[in-house]
């Protein structure tokens, strides 16, 4: 069984990421998107808010599961028997940077990372960028997912 972890904060989910994990469904059984929780950061959304945006984008799709954890992402792929980690690459920074990431996590387990490119048309957004505009009071509603229009 092709079991991908697909981790990250969400804060909130973009259009970007739904692509991503869209765009997995036809290469993997399953997709466990995994929320990662660092005490360190202040997040805009509450923890059950964010899972409950990724569950509601993807309540139609059974290949989905929506789980939250604390520590190595490695560590977790371990522990519910995922064997791909996947990640979406916007630009040639996402990929140095997640590039460094899959090298580490190479060598500390056999967990591959799989990347994909993001659709040109949403290689643009990120939370940062959504969770700015939401601040600001403008009109986000077309870079996230139906289930975060929460103004």
């Amino acid at each position: 069984m092709r079991k991908a972890i697909f981790p990250g904060s969400f804060d909130p989910i973009t259009l970007g990421h739904e692509d991503i994990i869209k765009r997995g469904i036809p290469l993997f059984d399953e997709i466990v998107i995994a929320i990662g929780v660092n005490a360190e950061k202040k997040y805009m959304f509450p923890l059950e808010e964010r899972k409950r945006f990724i569950e509601e984008t993807f309540k139609d799709e059974p290949k989905i599961s929506v789980i939250t954890y604390e520590g190595l992402t490695i560590d977790l792929c371990k522990k519910i028997n995922a064997n791909f980690i996947l990640r979406g690459l916007r630009n040639p920074a996402d990929f140095e940077f997640e590039k460094a990431i899959a090298h580490t996590n190479r060598q500390l387990s056999k967990i591959e990372t799989v990347f994909l490119l993001t659709a040109a048309r949403t290689s643009y957004i990120s939370s940062s960028i959504v969770r700015d505009v939401l601040r600001n009071g403008g009109e986000y509603q077309m870079l996230v997912p139906k289930a975060v229009r929460v103004m």
